[in-house]
């Protein structure tokens, strides 16, 4: 009985083990295909180099289901885009349910000088694309050309001028605005870290041009957005323009109508105000300190009397030439009333 069931025991492990492979597997497989979906649509040729009349077998893997996709030859890396491709010999191809293709491929001379690519792209739907190396034989080799941006690529779609002013802008500050404008580029070659052109003008002056450096890409067909910051000089007031340009070509003009610094105004006006009404404070202020002190009599004494009893005698008169202060009868009325003497007496 024992041994039975010591013999029994080891059994068990491979189907344990067994169990948990099978569990790891279906755990990994939603992964699996998680990372493949990641990797995006994949294309290869049958053969990396054919002669012109022969054909390439062309396969994808990973592309949307039902989409329909074109492949043509084209020459340069495809650096000028379709333009240096064999349009006309081009094959379209629908994708099936499962995301694959399969598709034969002529091989024509682009018009272009080679290194040569198979340029595999969706037409209609999200946009999806991919490039295979392909050499074909007895067309001729030139270098690459240096990838270059121009202005003539790039195209505003809507500019607009973010910011307001606060209150040190009231007082003279330099009036601040950022300049968020939608640029596409129209071009076949990516626009990496564009260098715009910024100038403020104001009336009939020409605009003062200031170099700002764009950090990113904009890929061929793509839109971004872009702001750059706008500064006037302290003190600025009146209708501004800002503008924008890029290599040659103008982008965008944007008004800008900037309020004039009243605080600026106020404060000259009270230190037209205040700094006079000090100094005159000031300077009376010393008047007082350095004047010279009389010394003033004492309020029990009582004013001199002149000897003749006149009043006292005013500050602008010397006292003999003083006017009698008496009164009015006192100087009228007769001191004796002189009557006529009756005759016969003595």
């Amino acid at each position: 009985m024992k041994a039975c069931r010591y013999g029994a025991t080891p059994a068990r492990p491979p189907a344990v083990l067994t169990v948990l492979a099978l569990v790891l597997l279906t755990l990994g497989a939603p992964l699996t295909g998680g990372a493949a979906a990641a990797e995006g649509p994949t294309a290869k040729v049958s053969q990396a180099e054919a002669g012109t009349g022969g054909t390439v077998t062309v396969t994808g893997a990973r592309w949307r289901p039902r989409a329909l996709l074109t492949l043509l030859i084209c020459g340069q890396n495809m650096i000028g885009g379709t333009n240096s491709c064999a349009n006309g010999d081009g094959r379209a191809v629908t994708v099936g349910a499962d995301g694959t293709f399969t598709k034969k491929l002529p091989v024509a001379e682009p018009p272009e000088p080679c290194p040569c690519v198979i340029h595999i792209a969706t037409v209609t739907g999200a946009a999806a694309a991919a490039d295979v190396t392909f050499k074909v034989a007895g067309h001729p080799v030139a270098p690459l050309p240096k990838e270059r941006t121009g202005g003539e690529r790039l195209s505003v779609l809507s500019a607009r001028l973010d910011g307001s002013s606060g209150l040190l802008t009231w007082f003279g500050a330099p009036p601040r605005r950022r300049l968020v404008v939608t640029v596409g580029n129209l071009g076949s070659t990516p626009a990496r870290d564009p260098v715009f052109e910024v100038g403020t003008s104001h009336g009939v002056f020409a605009p003062s041009w200031e170099e700002q450096r764009w950090r990113g890409t904009i890929q061929p067909g793509k839109k971004a957005q872009v702001k750059l910051d706008v500064e006037l000089s302290a003190g600025a007031h009146g209708h501004y323009q800002v503008s924008l340009r890029y290599g040659d070509k103008l982008l965008v003009e944007q008004p800008w109508a900037v309020g004039r610094p009243w605080g600026v105004t106020l404060f000259w006006v009270l230190l037209c105000v205040v700094v006079p009404a000090a100094v005159f404070r000031i300077g009376m202020a010393v008047v007082d300190k350095v004047r010279p002190r009389t010394p003033a009599a004492p309020a029990s004494a009582p004013a001199p009397t002149p000897a003749n009893g006149a009043g006292p005698a005013l500050p602008w008169f010397t006292p003999d030439t003083a006017p009698d202060t008496r009164t009015h009868h006192q100087i009228s009325a007769p001191s004796e009333e002189i009557r006529p003497t009756p005759k016969g007496t003595t």
